[in-house]
Order: structure tokens, then C-alpha cells, then sequence
């Protein structure tokens, strides 16, 4: 066993590995292998010596001197005054260690502790991928198409693992071909026992839109501005709300950037998916306003979920939007059930002391 320091250092440096995470499956496999050879039945521990060097030991129970376990076994137990020829501070309850080495049991020990050694490591190296890809969920990533199943299944290799991206999370009208290049978000991550670890993209959510955002406007990366939320009809249109935290940024106009070179980007890779940059308030009435847009909102009433919203007539089919989208977009961006109330002719409704609801909310909150 002289030499498992050794081996540690170097399995943890091919491998990419903390030592002491290395070590403690060594120890495992060097337990297991034990339990091959001198019997499951005993208990054993792994230790580190002066040297560096793993030690292997057999546990043995100290017992009261008249146990009738003594007598059926030896092995696993021994008598307190036996015991304490060995070391005379024991005490019943105790355990005595005893040294074991599996180099002169020949090559089945050899093979039994190559192999416990493989399975524990490809374990922990499977694991440390795990929660690697784990910690990225929402993130993206890119890699090379490597197949396309028969249900039109992409298969990108993505760094150390081959990830896939189901056809219900492509973007409609996209198909891909081997050796593309792919970007997508990770949507899940999870492990199967037959298949191993499965890593599930997507390219149709709005942690898609959000995390394209993050890169390309510098603003959101350093935390300026803040997405609080988005709503995607993939491929067709897509809402983002944002807010800014300093005074000094303007939210939309960074998220744009100059002649619309920023958010133009963003709908590229989105198959030229139409984005609307909402600016986000905490007021409701505000925030469903703004998100109505292009369509001009005459007035909001709120009845806790639902959302009331009063236009003129002209300004419906934009509220609504092509086979209802905007409508649908801004609903889901809200987070409240939106129906439409048209006004009469004169395009106000008035309230009791005869003054126009819309000048009153433009009163209360400006040119929104």
C-alpha cells in the first residue's frame, strides 16, 4: 500500500480532481476490496500515516472477558485482558486495529482493487460533471451537431458530454445538420441510471432570450440593468422586461443599442423573432401599460388578477396583435389576465366630475 499516495496525486491530476475528494474514493475502494478479501463481516478503516501513506485496518470489538461471543468468534472480537497485553488503557466497548496488506494477496486482490478503483472514480468524475452542468442551468452553451435522430432529436457535443436538444425545444422552421454549430440554454440536467448523465437543451425558452441578452448588452452582465422578466412565442415575438438600478442608464436604449445593432443581434440567432424591450415598474398599471405596447392604453383597472384595459377602437387590433400575440405576450410578461374594453366615440370615457380618464392617468403618470 506504499504506493496509493502516489497513485492519488496522479489519478487527480489526469483526471482534473480535488486530491482529498480522490483520496476519500480511494479509501472507499481500498474498504470494499478489504471486504473481498478478509470478509464482509468485519470492519475495517482507511488512515493516512507520517508518510502520506494510506494505511488499511481491521476494527476488532473489545468485549467483557466472559462474552459468549469470545467463544463463537475470535476474529471479530476480543476479550478486555487480552486486549490489554496489547494496550493497557482499553476499556469493554473499545476497538483494537490491526494492520492488513493486500500486497501479498496476489492478483486477485490486485484486479478486485483495480477494479473497486475505476468504479469509484468514474463515480466522482461523473458526479463533479453533474454538478458542474447543474450549476449552468440557464446558461449557454454551444457545441457541434454530432446526430439527428429519427425524430429529429439533435445531438450537440458539448464540451466533456453529449447534450441534446429535443425537437419540442427547437425554434419552428430550424434544422440542423452534423457538424453544425449550436447555441442553446441548459434547460435540465439530470442522471439516468441506463443512459448516465442527460443534459436537455433548448433553444424556445425565455431563459434562451434572457441569457442571449446577458452576453451581448454589457449593461446586464455588470448588473446595471436587470431582466425581470420575458415571454417568447419562439420564432414569431418575444417581451423583456427590464429595469435599470442607477439613474444614469437607460434601460431600453442600452438593451437596444445604437440603430438597434444590440437587440438585432439577440433576434438573429432567434430566427428574427421580433423583441419588445419593456421597461419594468413595480406599479402595476404602469408596467401593463407599457407592456400593451405599440398599442396606446387609455386607461388600466386592476381587479386582483385580471387586468382591465381600456383603448379606443383604433388602438385594439394593435393590442391585440397578429392571431392575438401581443395580447398573449403581455399577459404572460405581467402575469395578469388581460381583457380589452373599448371606448365609445370621442375615444375618453369620462368619470363623475366629468374629467377624461386618460388625462388623468397622464396626470398621475406621465408619457408612458
Amino acid at each position: 500500500m506504499e504506493r496509493i499516495s502516489d497513485i492519488i496525486e496522479s489519478i487527480a491530476n489526469e483526471k482534473g480532481l480535488e486530491i482529498d475528494d480522490v483520496k476519500e474514493r480511494v479509501k472507499r475502494a481500498l474498504i470494499n476490496t478489504a471486504r473481498h478479501v478478509y470478509g464482509e463481516h468485519y470492519e475495517y478503516d482507511v488512515s493516512l500515516d507520517a508518510n502520506k501513506n494510506l494505511k488499511l485496518y481491521q476494527k476488532i470489538l473489545i468485549l467483557a472477558n466472559d462474552d459468549e461471543r469470545l467463544s463463537e468468534d475470535n476474529e471479530h472480537f476480543i476479550g478486555v485482558s487480552e486486549a490489554r497485553k496489547i494496550h493497557g488503557s482499553v476499556e469493554v466497548g473499545d476497538e483494537l486495529t490491526y494492520e492488513l496488506s493486500l500486497d501479498n494477496l496476489g492478483r486477485t486482490a490486485a484486479q478486485t482493487l483495480h477494479k473497486e478503483l475505476e468504479f469509484h472514480i468514474q463515480r466522482l468524475v461523473e458526479e463533479k460533471i453533474f454538478q458542474k452542468y447543474e450549476e449552468m442551468v440557464g446558461n449557454v452553451v454551444f457545441g457541434t451537431v454530432v446526430r439527428v435522430d429519427e425524430q429529429e432529436n439533435t445531438f450537440i457535443e458539448v464540451d466533456e458530454l453529449r447534450a441534446v436538444l429535443p425537437r419540442k425545444y427547437r425554434i419552428k422552421g430550424e434544422k440542423f445538420k452534423m457538424g453544425d454549430v449550436v447555441k442553446a440554454v441548459i434547460r435540465k440536467v439530470y442522471s439516468d441510471k441506463n443512459l448516465g448523465i442527460k443534459v436537455e437543451l433548448s433553444r424556445t425558452s425565455p431563459k434562451f432570450l434572457e441569457a442571449l441578452l446577458t452576453a451581448e448588452v454589457p449593461e446586464i452582465k455588470d448588473g446595471g440593468i436587470v431582466i425581470q422578466g420575458s415571454a417568447r412565442i419562439p420564432g414569431e415575438r418575444a417581451k423583456v422586461a427590464i429595469m435599470s438600478v442607477s439613474p444614469s442608464i437607460d434601460a431600453v436604449g442600452a438593451t437596444v443599442g445604437t440603430k438597434g445593432v444590440r437587440i438585432n443581434a439577440v433576434s438573429k440567432e432567434l430566427k428574427n423573432e421580433n423583441i419588445d424591450v419593456v421597461e419594468y415598474s413595480h406599479e402595476p398599471i404602469i408596467f401593463i401599460t407599457r407592456a400593451m405596447s405599440p398599442a396606446i392604453i387609455s386607461s388600466v383597472k386592476i381587479d386582483y388578477k385580471k387586468a382591465i384595459v381600456s383603448l379606443v377602437s383604433d388602438q385594439k387590433s394593435k393590442a391585440i396583435g397578429k392571431a392575438g400575440i401581443n395580447i398573449r405576450l403581455a399577459s404572460m410578461l405581467t402575469g395578469y389576465e388581460i381583457e380589452l374594453n373599448e371606448l365609445g366615440a370621442g375615444g375618453a370615457k369620462t368619470n363623475s366630475d366629468g374629467n377624461s380618464m386618460t388625462r388623468d392617468l397622464k396626470a398621475l403618470f406621465g408619457d408612458l
